[in-house]
């Protein structure tokens, strides 16, 4: 557990709903969210019309991605965790190529997941 007492909370709890919210504004029709909607063979809805399983498992995601990155953090191994997010962000990319998405909608996918690594380590170097 000596790996937990020195994580900053705060900046774990901020990393993960910044990223969270910037995923919104990612996967929205103002950044990527039209296109990547095509070529991954769904239909952008409204609020109301997310999937509530989908949304819950990628809160869930981001905050134990965030938690990963406060403990790296603290021990000062920021390589290990660009390591973790492009293995996350290859393992993305390799999902959507068996589920058949389109090279664009690989790449978004991928894109995130270095966005919100990117958001995740700012905020623990600010916070």
């Amino acid at each position: 557990m000596d790996d937990f007492s020195n994580v900053n909370w705060l900046a774990v709890i901020v990393g993960a709903v910044l990223s969270f919210l910037a995923g919104w504004l990612w996967y929205s029709p103002i950044l990527f969210g039209k296109k990547w909607a095509e070529g991954s063979r769904v239909e952008l809805g409204s609020a109301d019309d997310m999937p509530k399983l989908a949304m819950g498992a990628q809160a869930l995601a981001l905050l134990l991605i965030s938690t990963l990155i406060g403990i790296t953090a603290a021990s000062n191994a920021l390589m290990a965790a660009i390591v973790a997010i492009l293995g996350i962000a290859a393992f993305s990319v390799s999902v959507g190529g068996f589920v058949k998405k389109n090279n664009y909608a690989m790449m978004v996918d991928g894109g995130y997941v270095i966005a919100f690594g990117i958001i995740m380590i700012a905020v623990q170097g600010i916070l």
